[in-house]
């Protein structure tokens, strides 16, 4: 359920677009309360959330290809290779054009799924907030794996009902067979209609992303891979105060402010991360 100010501002998503009235309708429907402090705040979500939907699908249809961390590959006029693998941005460079970069210039890319996902969280920021403010708070820019982000203050929900189109999620493949390491499992963006956006392995329903972290188990494992019970999204009031000039990076008062009643579970946070995990 949503409430906004308290239930004292009436929602008419009846204007808004597709993508914006199914996420309102799931986040209606579920038996979790979900408290936004103004209808601008409510929309700042849903405009993000269908912006990373819009972020996985061009990626999709982009040039970037698939490579394990080892033989991660870059536009050098935009990013410096790390030795990890990871790309981090050069100096005098837009944070704005170095992204948009990786969906222009694909056929120079290529990167493991997990730094998919932080391009795209990315991607979904600068179009919901636009270049200028995205290139004032994101100017340190190092794409590597979205689990070590920090910029986005990420919080993780343990509990895939509560799980919505821009969510991260990950299919673990736990018997994986140790040559190819590279398939233990999938990062991936939720997308409307129960389908998925796994680098490397496109668009498909869960059965399909499934099936193919399957082929590369140990031989003779039964051991299925499964989704995890848990969703990860950004800050969403954290970065909207941000674009506004309200709160700056290295402020921690974003984090009081999420999206759930304390009631609805138990909060943990490790540095800017931060964990729900549901009582029920």
């Amino acid at each position: 359920m949503i409430i906004v100010a308290g239930g004292s501002v009436p929602v008419d998503p009846s204007g808004w677009p597709e993508l914006q009235r199914e996420i309102y309708s799931l986040k209606q429907a579920s038996s979790k309360s979900y408290y936004y402090d103004s209808l601008d705040a409510l929309r700042f979500e849903l405009k993000m959330r269908e912006a990373i939907v819009e972020a996985s699908l061009a990626l999709d249809k982009s040039a970037a290809g698939f490579e394990t961390f080892r033989k991660s590959r870059c536009n050098p006029a935009y990013w410096i290779r790390t030795s990890e693998g990871g790309f981090r941005l050069r100096d005098n460079v837009r944070p704005s054009d170095a992204i948009r970069d990786i969906y222009t210039n694909g056929q120079l890319y290529g990167f493991e799924c997990a730094t998919a996902i932080i391009i795209i969280l990315y991607k979904g920021v600068l179009e919901t907030i636009g270049s200028d403010s995205f290139n004032r708070l994101f100017g340190g820019l190092y794409l590597f794996a979205w689990q070590h982000d920090s910029d986005l203050r990420l919080i993780t929900e343990y509990n895939k009902k509560e799980s919505y189109p821009g969510d991260v999620q990950y299919f673990k493949n736990p018997d994986v067979n140790p040559k190819v390491m590279e398939w233990q499992g999938e990062n991936v963006i939720r997308l409307p209609g129960e389908l998925f956006f796994g680098h490397g392995i496109g668009v498909g329903n869960a059965d399909k992303i499934i099936g193919r972290l399957n082929r590369h188990r140990k031989p003779g494992s039964s051991v299925s891979a499964y989704l995890l019970d848990e969703s990860t999204y950004p800050n969403f009031f954290y970065l909207k105060q941000a674009a506004e000039g309200r709160m700056n990076r290295s402020d921690a008062s974003g984090l009081a402010e999420l999206p759930f009643a304390a009631g609805d579970g138990v909060v943990a946070r490790i540095g800017w991360r931060t964990m729900l995990y549901h009582l029920s």
